[in-house]
């Protein structure tokens, strides 16, 4: 059989096509779950600029503007955005996107020049994409739900005059990369959490300021208070005189240097030749002297202040105590636990929710099935659509597994054991009793609006939701069962009928996987983070098509059970285990350890294998750009039945989703379009191969890839 005839898949169009730009405006008005008010969008097809849509520019048959400010829209950005290559503006401002998700990352980047997303109720951080838009003049995120770090994202950013990140809740001090903002004018930073200095500020050639309603500690840079706008209130500014450079030291260039009338430069070049030898000896002295005495007088002052204090009963002591007292590492490892406080009591409205226990972390990066529970009334469910699925009772499971028999068992995960059902029919079918974990308060409701949410997921490679049982305060989800088992069964399971998967199999199961997750992540709206995803997810039918399971249960258990039952199994992110919150991006860090294993063969943690080699990601990563050490790595199951530069581009893409660093790994969506052309000159190769070999064995063409 013809390699392309396991690969269906829809053709790209290319970048700054009409086709490709019809199609971003499409998913965008689909994203924005089809508003009623945005006038002449189509949802397929159409001419956005001959058709005059509402809010969109063109120039010739080019979109170079979106606007669509203050509509009462809702949902989120377009996962293909960055397809739109001669968008100048977009600006969705004074809406209602994001609903708690984060910033796509797909981005416009080549000639964007003005962002404005502020007014919506977007979370997460400030996205990287916005340090690939060299030609960015203005940037506009306030009053969002922004939170995190501001990452080193303003390298390159030359053109940025303004930049308003005001009314978010970012925390940390402020990235060194701001000092590289040549041209920045207007600086919002107000209503924050932001610590540490603001010296990186110092030499930026601003005029408008505003820093008011932060954490910041030290002294006010001199320069700054000579720029004609600036507001500091609600800091906590060090009082007194700020300390003395070093000794022999320059000066920082002051602003009234850059800035003064060119008659003032006329004099000083006959000062400075003259008497320059004697007045270094008396100043280096003089510099030193007052440098000793000033430093003195400090220490003596914060001693007697230290023995005062002792005396006392420090009733506001943590209010008082500068945030820069702490080490970096204590100040983050603090921060999610203030954060959490704060989630924790704005999020939790209904005893429903309350019954869930979230843990001290939790993910900004909610997913559909967070938000519904939240703000969960009763009143939801009976306005909700009926679920398209077989209402089973509990007679008819127990009849079809055997009364749970342990014989029938097929698998048990974090959410519970999975059984193997046979009913009269002849359909068999796979039934999954669902831990107390998943459900803590057992409550009907919250069971049937789980049903609910996932119910709604179709996509050929996820495993859809056929029936459900909720009699007796049993709770069983049931779906289609899959005779070829998991994909970690086929890898590490040795069984002598098994014939073991050939190169272009693995291929075909890591292309249908990361279409699945493409799909959860970027085309359902809110977002849903599988949290769980890894070989034993990955379901496998008779022609060897995945079928990911557990697609939007991982929302009703918190991320503290899923970190505690991950633990040691080799698909949790770094960030994960640092921090316990899960994000898109961890999701995918474990597709591209699922990509490892079929790489290799290996299991993602081997206890029994060398200590070097126990972990399957720190083991292999150095190895994936070395052709010869790649070659050694395949799994000995393909006995070199591989091409080599298939083998490469699959290492490239797996090197990049195992990033350790999350802004680092690309979106599901790349990786999809990764690995179609991947299959795309495999198919044409073959078709090549077919045309001058047609006497070759059909064994051998199953093998043969480029």
């Amino acid at each position: 059989m013809c390699f392309f005839l396991f690969f269906p898949f829809m053709a790209v169009p290319p970048r700054g096509s009409i086709g490709g730009k019809v199609t971003a405006l499409n998913t965008l008005f689909t994203s924005l779950n089809s508003p009623g008010q945005l006038q002449g969008w189509k949802a397929s097809g159409g001419d956005p600029c001959s058709e005059s849509w509402q809010g969109i520019t063109c120039s010739g048959s080019s979109v170079t503007a979106i606007k669509l400010p203050g509509l009462g829209l809702s949902g989120n950005l377009a996962y293909n955005m960055n397809t739109m290559d001669s968008l100048v503006e977009l600006d969705m401002s004074q809406n209602s996107l994001g609903g708690g998700q984060q910033i796509q990352y797909n981005l416009p980047n080549k000639k964007l020049e003005r962002l404005n997303l502020a007014g919506n109720q977007f979370s997460g951080a400030v996205p990287y994409s916005i340090s690939t838009m060299p030609k960015l003049q203005y940037l506009n995120l306030n009053h969002n739900q922004l939170s995190g770090d501001i990452t080193d994202i303003f390298s390159n950013l030359p053109s940025l005059t303004t930049v308003d990140l005001s009314s978010n809740s970012l925390t940390g001090n402020l990235p060194q990369s701001f000092t590289s903002l040549s041209s920045l004018k207007t600086l919002y930073l107000q209503n924050n959490q932001l610590t540490g200095s603001i010296n990186v500020l110092a030499n930026l050639p601003l005029d408008d300021l505003n820093v008011a309603n932060n954490r910041f500690t030290g002294w006010i840079p001199n320069e700054l208070k000579k720029i004609n706008s600036l507001q500091t209130d609600g800091n906590s500014w060090s009082t007194g005189s700020a300390p003395p450079p070093p000794p022999f030291t320059a000066p920082p260039h002051s602003r009234s240097n850059r800035r003064k009338s060119p008659g003032q430069h006329s004099n000083g070049n006959n000062n400075s030749s003259s008497g320059g030898s004697s007045g270094i000896g008396a100043g280096a002295i003089a510099g030193i002297i007052v440098s000793v005495l000033v430093i003195g007088a400090v220490v003596a002052f914060f001693l007697i202040k230290r023995k005062q204090r002792k005396g006392t009963i420090p009733e506001h002591y943590e209010q008082r105590q500068p945030f820069n007292s702490f080490p970096s590492n204590e100040v983050k490892e603090m921060k999610p636990i203030q954060e959490a406080t704060t989630v924790e009591v704005e999020s939790l409205p209904s005893p429903a929710a309350v019954s869930l226990k979230p843990p001290p972390k939790i993910v900004r990066n909610q997913s559909f099935d967070d938000d519904d529970i939240a703000s969960k009334p009763v009143v939801k469910k009976s306005n909700a659509a009926p679920v398209k699925a077989t209402v089973y009772s509990v007679a008819d499971l127990q009849m079809a597994t055997d009364s749970f028999n342990m014989d029938n068992l097929i698998g048990e995960g974090t959410f519970g054991r999975v059984y193997r059902a046979q009913f009269s029919d002849t359909k068999v079918l796979a039934v999954k009793k669902l831990n107390s974990t998943v459900l803590p308060s057992q409550s009907s409701d919250d069971f049937y609006e789980l049903v609910s949410n996932i119910s709604k997921l179709h996509h050929p490679n996820l495993s859809e939701l056929v029936g459900y049982c909720m009699e007796h305060g049993q709770h069983l989800l049931v779906f289609d069962f899959y005779r070829n088992g998991s994909l970690h069964d086929m890898l590490h399971l040795s069984d002598e009928y098994n014939k073991p998967l050939s190169w272009n199999s693995r291929v075909k199961i890591a292309l249908g996987s990361a279409r699945a997750l493409e799909h959860l992540h970027e085309i359902c709206s809110p977002s849903i983070i599988h949290k769980n995803f890894k070989s034993s997810n990955i379901l496998l039918d008779t022609e060897l098509n995945p079928h990911i399971s557990d697609a939007g249960l991982s929302n009703f258990v918190p991320d503290a059970e899923f970190q505690a039952s991950d633990q040691g199994s080799g698909y949790g992110a770094p960030e994960v285990d640092m921090t316990g919150q899960y994000t898109l991006k961890s999701d995918v860090y474990s597709f591209g350890i699922v990509m490892l294993e079929l790489l290799t063969g290996r299991k993602p943690f081997d206890s029994s294998r060398p200590r070097s080699e126990q972990s399957l990601v720190r083991w292999a990563t150095p190895q994936l750009h070395d052709i010869d050490a790649l070659d050694r790595m395949v799994d000995p199951a393909l006995k070199g039945l591989y091409p080599a530069k298939s083998l490469s581009r699959f290492a490239d893409v797996v090197a990049l989703c195992v990033q350790p660093e999350p802004e680092f790994r690309p979106p599901m969506s790349e990786v999809v379009q990764a690995l179609v052309r991947l299959v795309q000159r495999a198919n044409m190769t073959r078709r090549m191969l077919d045309g001058e070999e047609a006497s070759r064995r059909p064994d051998d063409q199953d093998h043969e890839f480029a």
